[in-house]
């Protein structure tokens, strides 16, 4: 199933065959040269605005009715503890996965699921990819997320333009200041998480899949969510 944010995404492609179509180059060296003329001071801010957008879209993913399940589809047994991702590698549940470990303070952890979800073709994830490297400060790599994002996708469609992108962003910061729409993680989902990164030894990244368990505590907090709806 496609997150709602990929498929808003994906609904703003435009037609190449449009007379009108996007130039993707003349933007991307448009936001380029924007970025460059942002001072010190406002870059700081910029970074804070972008780690607030990135906490209210990976609590909307987090807070979708079937996110569980869609996590559900990436989790290990836990009596088998195998780690790391294959070939088989759910898009969704990544996604899931990485905003969940972003909310619950894992930020190294949750760059390693978005890249694997990006790389799985996941719009989302590049999204959320790029503001990530917006909120640390990397320009460099916010850039290039954002390219990826941007970048055609077939012979007979256009990405996302920079207007969508920014009206996107706009409804995070809406959602954000009405305070409508999605609750953080509970402590309970915290201590899961917790206790998922104690096994990752010898590494402060999380590479080992969900369990079980942690699913199940999702599964209590967004049924919760309903009910308190």
């Amino acid at each position: 199933m496609t997150s709602a944010i990929d498929g808003l995404l994906a609904g703003a492609a435009v037609p190449v065959s449009d007379p009108g179509g996007f130039d993707v180059a003349a933007a991307l060296r448009r936001l380029a040269a924007d970025s460059s003329r942002v001072p010190p001071a406002l870059d700081i801010v910029r970074g804070a605005q972008a780690g607030q957008r990135l906490s209210v879209i990976s609590r909307w993913v987090l807070n979708e009715p079937d996110s569980a399940e869609r996590m559900g589809r990436i989790a290990q047994d836990s009596e088998r503890g195998t780690c790391g991702a294959d070939d088989q590698l759910d898009v969704d549940g990544a996604l899931v996965f990485a905003c969940l470990l972003h909310l619950t303070g894992h930020p190294e952890s949750a760059q390693f699921w978005w890249q694997l979800a990006a790389g799985a073709g996941s719009r989302a994830a590049e999204y959320c990819l790029h503001l990530h490297h917006l909120r640390l400060g990397e320009g460099r790599e916010a850039q290039h997320w954002l390219h990826q994002l941007m970048r055609f996708t077939s012979g007979c469609a256009a990405p996302p333009d920079a207007e969508f992108i920014e009206g996107l962003e706009a409804f995070a910061r809406y959602i954000r200041v009405s305070g409508s729409g999605a609750s953080a993680p509970t402590g309970r989902l915290e201590s899961e998480v917790d206790r998922l990164a104690s096994l990752s030894v010898g590494s402060s990244v999380i590479v080992c899949r969900p369990d079980r368990r942690l699913v199940e505590r999702l599964h209590e907090f967004t049924g919760s969510q309903v009910k308190g709806a």
